[in-house]
């Protein structure tokens, strides 16, 4: 399938669904296929080829190699295995090697579950409803999975042991925002659930880094916000903490006094002249030419970088603070990118 010049391709959810219903093929009816055609949430239905189908000595199971197209997906190109048997009552699902157990609250399912979400389970349902009525457990197996889930935020999202099964539409679009925003959601919902009332957003790993390095936190006090941070600051509105802290290198936070709530390089525009401008204003001297935010604060004395990294924290927490219509206390803390602390403001006691 092409979309825009872009190669889509199909979730986890849709692979495991065309797994299930090949191996149910196999187990009701002793027939064997090359390609599956099963339903999608919209109506539609795909056809996708499958890697094997062979029987069990109390089932069978089917494969499918996951093709995310031009989507940057960890999982593209790994083996989704279905296993089913026969059970009485309805559909058990259950997690296979590779698949993750739910450990935290604030999910789509309690822990406990398999980490096979609710848009997936009913794609397998309704995939293997084609089949027959009886009975079926069926488990999920991602042989690579449990390495793969650790390039993703299961860890944080308190999903042990493997990968997670996703898909609300069964199909992957290239680079889909929507996907990020979710998962960005998912991790902020687990915050909450997790009874942490003092969440703290980064952009990334250096700032994940530096803030574990600055500041007393549990693991699931940190959400990684990228460059979605008018996303984020929009669900902390909706969703309201006692207290946000904000941390991360000003080459991004600076841009969100400017109004760029997308900090993407290639949809808002660099933060240096207004850096360099706030800069002379608050040391009242001439700042040298620079390309970067960093190389602003590299040619400064240590008490400039401070007074020039106390100053850009209060526009990030004013510029949040506005965003927030003032309704939730938010503290910035900006560090260089070896995670040193570059400046702050606001009171950070709840996170020390």
């Amino acid at each position: 399938m092409s979309m825009g010049g872009l190669q889509s391709g199909f979730t986890t959810g849709a692979c495991a669904a065309a797994a299930a219903k090949a191996a149910a093929c196999l187990l009701s009816e002793g027939t064997m296929h090359d390609a599956i055609t099963i339903p999608l949430p919209d109506g539609t239905r795909e056809s996708l080829p499958l890697s094997y189908v062979r029987a069990l000595p109390d089932g069978a199971e089917a494969a499918v190699c996951k093709q995310a197209g031009d989507d940057p997906d960890v999982t593209d190109g790994a083996l989704v295995i279905t296993r089913i048997a026969w059970v009485d009552g309805d559909i058990q699902f259950h997690a296979g090697e590779g698949v993750g157990i739910i450990t935290k609250p604030g999910l789509a399912l309690p822990p406990g579950e398999p980490a096979i979400n609710p848009g997936p389970r009913a794609m397998i349902k309704a995939a293997v409803r084609e089949v027959t009525d009886l009975g079926l457990r069926i488990t999920v197996v991602i042989p690579a999975g449990k390495e793969l889930a650790a390039r993703t935020f299961n860890p944080r999202l308190g999903i042990e042991g493997g990968i997670s099964v996703l898909g609300t539409t069964g199909r992957v679009r290239p680079f889909s925002l929507e996907a990020v925003r979710k998962t960005m959601e998912c991790a902020y919902n687990v915050t909450l659930a997790s009874g942490n009332r003092h969440p703290v957003l980064v952009p990334g790993h250096i700032g994940e880094r530096a803030a574990r390095r600055h500041f007393r936190l549990t693991d699931e006090q940190l959400v990684e916000a990228g460059n979605e941070w008018g996303f984020m600051i929009d669900l902390v509105l909706r969703k309201t903490p006692a207290a946000l802290l904000v941390l991360g290198h000003p080459g991004k936070l600076a841009k969100l006094p400017l109004g760029h709530w997308d900090t993407h390089s290639s949809r808002s525009a660099s933060p240096v002249p207004s850096v360099r401008t706030l800069a002379a204003q608050v040391l009242n001297c001439t700042v040298a030419e620079a390309t970067t935010v960093e190389g602003v604060f590299a040619d400064l004395t240590p008490e400039q970088q401070k007074y020039l990294g106390d100053a850009l924290a209060e526009a990030v927490q004013v510029a949040i603070s506005r965003r927030l219509n003032y309704s939730v206390p938010v503290s910035a803390v900006l560090i260089n990118l070896a995670g040193d602390l570059l400046g702050s403001s606001g009171d950070l006691t709840p996170w020390q």
